[in-house]
């Protein structure tokens, strides 16, 4: 049994209902078994009033709740007419308050939609949020500039890859929450009670416990919330002013970047890669708006990318097999910029301020050392010869920035520093760029290592690998630890730095497989559905991250460094590059005023110019500047206190006293709802349709990369030709359609239509999204009675027919010709000469061997088998599976109509 559990958020749907007095936001858990109310006042016309009064209501209370507020702002006693509360909205989260000139509001998630899956805990996209003014209109204080502020903070598209969950942390990583899981049982034990345990010990009197009455003791399980990393939390400030007032249950954090989810078929047995990408919210921006670093060590475009294998057949984090890999891009961690006045597509790189002490690179690192322990290993991919100095001088400033902070660290806990010209390589024809990187990425995953959850197989110890045996990181007595990260840049950080991160992905997949056993050697080739699937993965993720930075998808693929891009790829490169060079000579500055204001870095006042009127947003992301530093810091001792004691493990990880004060625990029943991931998973309270679940949905590797064709390996690992993938032999399409099939993944894996996972897609994405569907769509057997004509039959026989020659290459329905028949009896008569025993009349396997025959056939030898006895009942069943298969239903009898409106009473009335 294990000792901790992740606390699961007991609001996850909320009603919001209205008076003229008041807000009254109802919460309760997927189950709707307990609620949460929370009470909002209108009648301040600037200020946020929220009365949270703690208490837990079960449905039935809820309902009296309700019915007496609504009975008692009505405007008459008594009348009927018209009602006292309203239903305003249906929300399934918070995203914070904002103010601007006027009063609050308050914006709530009212779609959203399932993206992945890990270990039971679901991970969902924003698809629609709600923006709600609270004040009511007879206390408005009205401002001409509000409504232009209202539009600026609205054009941060929350619906584009916006992230959150109710039961998983997204902001810390896979082997921060696993090992937090796992800190021994006196750590928690000494966690003084909270305050929600004092509420269950008052209300004990209300349980009822299965092993009270047999004089057991009752199972303890330490529900666990940590603090968020709230360097990729977006919505931290918004939920700032009520953190300290409601339930940590109103409180929810949503991650910006990407998040994709693909399966990965071995022969039947699944396996769940997925990529989370978190993009930091301190210096966010836009491409040329935002360079560098700021005075607080925080870089743009700094996005941390996580991969997660696991064997999706085992879902609990306790029992099941987890491997993570964490990689970091980010710009160049100096002070400077490039200047957009002039109208150029490549603006002169000019460096803004001296740094003789790498003070802001000493913070940066700083900040890794604390997160990733080390090494920490900095690929730096921008350009060396160069007829005109442009990203050289980059260069010249970063690599002695890292030698003075190198000699004041220990040698073995050092900034390791790997320059390579990618530009110049790839237009040499004697060099393969990938080959280069794949030997850099190989050194990288052996010196940091990757986390996994469970110890090595014996098979690894008998067949001893060379790599496996260099393998890095942290041993523990549970697996394995990554200490130290691999921090990759260009200038831009987009096209170069993307490809480059593939192949450290890769290799590290390979690891990550060989660790689960899936494979014999740690090493994966090109052109297998693996890679291919994972390529995908990264492509999707390499443009996500490119239009939120630099306005336009990726320029240069994986394809074009291995130099297999189709002839139409290059005008694709063109158009990129134009996009690219328009968003960000006109649309930028909006968008970078959108992300200050979104992210609270500009907070309106009266007293203040507004946010379009400032010349620069330099003051605004350079705090410290503003004022004196209290204490300087040093300049040879760079690095917080106490992380070189723990190193190469991060500092955030260890179970020290400053680590456990951003641990929250409560004492719970070990089969207590709010960490019950069962129950929040598989909701066995609902009636769902298998085809509607993720796990159909998603991507997967046998039906999207697979070939179609027989005699080939369907091993994932094995290595194919162009026109052997699954994709090249589908039937005609459209091209609109093989657009579709070549864009999808997990990130744009066809929903489930039902409420919760509302199937609302982008608007740039909506028709091809509609048309992909439709398309799945149709893999539903449609629902036929017995009744119908026998036409209908033999077209439905055809259809079978035909899928059957698509996976077989021939129609099994047709009788064999001469020709096989011979080859077949050959065959027979050569397996028969085979075996010394000749077949009798009397024969008996046991009479021969002295054994007892196993088999429940009456007679069993390797020349026949006789088919057992099947009754009449068990072949009824089977022919009614085999009718329902085919699309034909018989119709309901009486007993099923009776089950079934029982059901419909019990569940709804």
């Amino acid at each position: 049994m294990p000792h901790s559990a992740a606390i699961i958020s007991g609001i996850q749907r909320m009603v919001l209902y209205e008076t003229r007095a008041r807000y009254f936001l109802v919460g309760s858990n997927h189950a709707q078994t307990r609620h949460r109310v929370l009470k909002i006042d209108r009648t301040e016309p600037k200020d946020l009033v929220i009365i949270d009064d703690k208490h837990v209501y079960n449905q039935q209370e809820v309902r009296e709740l309700l019915g007496r507020l609504d009975l008692g702002n009505r405007t008459k006693i008594g009348q009927k007419g018209s009602s006292g509360l309203s239903r305003a909205v249906t929300a399934f989260g918070i995203v914070g308050f904002v103010r601007f000139l006027e009063g609050y509001y308050i914006v709530l998630i009212t779609k959203h939609r399932k993206m992945a899956d890990i270990g039971g805990h679901s991970i969902y996209k924003i698809e629609d949020t709600s923006m709600i003014y609270i004040p009511n209109d007879s206390v408005r204080v009205t401002h001409p500039d509000e409504a232009r502020y209202v539009r600026i903070f609205q054009n941060v598209d929350l619906s584009s890859n916006f992230y959150f969950s109710y039961s998983y942390d997204l902001s810390h990583s896979l082997q921060y929450n696993l090992t937090l899981l796992q800190r021994p049982y006196e750590l928690w034990s000494s966690v003084p009670i909270s305050s929600d345990d004092e509420m269950h010990r008052k209300s004990k009197q209300d349980c009822f416990d299965i092993f009270e009455d047999e004089g057991l003791p009752t199972q303890v399980v330490y529900g666990v919330r940590n603090e968020p990393y709230y360097k990729y939390v977006w919505n931290a400030k918004l939920l700032e002013r009520v953190k300290d007032i409601v339930h940590p249950d109103w409180l929810m954090y949503i991650i910006h970047g990407f998040c994709g989810q693909s399966k990965l078929l071995i022969y039947g047995h699944p396996l769940h890669i997925t990529l989370i990408a978190r993009r930091s919210s301190k210096f966010a921006g836009t491409r040329f708006l935002k360079r560098g670093a700021n005075c607080e060590g925080d870089v743009a475009n700094e996005v941390e990318t996580e991969q997660i294998v696991h064997d999706a057949s085992v879902m609990s984090f306790t029992a099941g097999s987890y491997s993570s890999y964490v990689q970091v891009r980010g710009s160049v961690p100096l002070y400077w910029s490039q200047d957009i006045s002039t109208m150029m597509p490549k603006p002169p790189i000019r460096l803004d301020q001296a740094d003789p002490y790498a003070h802001v690179a000493g913070l940066h690192f700083d900040q890794m050392l604390q997160r990733f322990g080390s090494p920490i290993i900095i690929l730096n991919l921008v350009k060396k010869r160069e007829k005109r100095k442009h990203e050289k001088i980059l260069s010249e400033e970063l690599y002695p920035a890292v030698i003075n902070l190198n000699q004041f660290l220990p040698p073995e806990h050092g900034i390791e520093y790997i320059a390579w010209d990618m530009a110049r390589y790839t237009k040499s024809k004697l060099c393969n760029v990938l080959d280069r990187l794949g030997m850099i990425a190989e050194n990288v995953v052996k010196r940091t290592g990757f986390f996994i959850n469970r110890s090595e197989f014996y098979c690894h110890t008998l067949r001893l690998d060379d790599r496996w045996e260099d393998a890095g990181g942290y041993i523990t007595a549970s697996g394995r630890l990554q200490t130290g990260v691999l921090r990759t840049n260009c200038v831009d950080c987009l096209d170069r730095t993307n490809t480059a991160q593939f192949m450290v992905g890769k290799c590290a997949l390979a690891y990550q497989l060989y660790a689960l056993g899936m494979i014999d050697k740690p090493k994966l080739q090109f052109d297998t559905d693996c890679v291919r699937l994972f390529e995908e993965l990264y492509e999707d993720h390499g443009d996500t991250l490119s239009l939120q930075y630099g306005g336009s998808q990726l320029v240069h693929r994986v394809k074009t460094y291995r130099k297999i891009a189709p002839w139409t790829q290059h005008s694709k490169d063109i158009m990129q590059t134009l996009s690219r060079y328009y968003s960000n000579a006109f649309s930028d500055a909006d968008r970078q005023d959108s992300i200050n204001l979104f992210l609270q870095v500009y907070q309106p006042s009266e007293s203040k110019p507004h946010l379009w009127e400032l010349p620069t947003d330099f003051y605004l992301h350079q705090s410290s500047t503003m004022a004196l530093p209290q204490e300087s810091r040093s300049y040879t001792l760079w690095w917080t206190h106490g992380i070189l004691a723990y190193l190469p493990l991060p500092y955030d990880e260890v179970p020290c006293e400053e680590t456990m004060k951003k641990v929250e625990a409560k004492r719970v029943n070990r089969f207590d709802e709010s960490i019950d991931i069962y129950t929040e998973f598989f909701k066995p309270y609902e009636i769902t349709s298998f085809d509607d679940t993720f796990c159909i949905a998603m991507t997967n590797s046998a039906r999207e990369f697979m070939p179609k064709t027989v005699g080939l390996d369907p091993s994932p690992f094995t290595v194919r030709k162009p026109e052997e993938t699954g994709k090249s032999v589908l039937p005609n399409k459209s091209s609109k359609e093989e657009a579709v099939i070549q864009r999808k993944t997990a990130a744009s894996a066809p929903p489930a239509p039902n409420e919760e996972a509302m199937s609302s897609s982008s608007e740039d994405d909506s028709e091809e999204d509609r048309d992909d569907d439709a398309s799945v769509s149709q893999r539903s057997t449609p629902i036929k009675l017995l009744t119908e004509s026998v036409d209908s039959t033999r077209t439905q026989e055809d259809i079978q027919q035909q899928h059957h020659k698509e996976p077989y290459g021939l129609n099994l329905s047709e009788f064999l010709d001469e020709k096989d028949l011979l080859i077949y009896e050959s065959f027979a008569h050569l397996g028969e000469n085979q075996h010394r025993v000749e077949k009798t009349e009397d024969f008996n396997l046991s009479n021969i061997l002295g054994l007892e025959a196993v088999s429940s056939f009456p007679e069993d030898s390797v020349f026949e088998v006789s088919a057992p006895q099947v009754d009449t009942d068990s072949r009824d069943v089977f022919e009614r599976h085999v009718l329902t298969g085919q699309g034909q239903l018989r119709a309901l009898c009486r007993d099923d109509m009776l089950m079934y409106r029982e059901y419909v009473k019990n569940r709804y009335l």
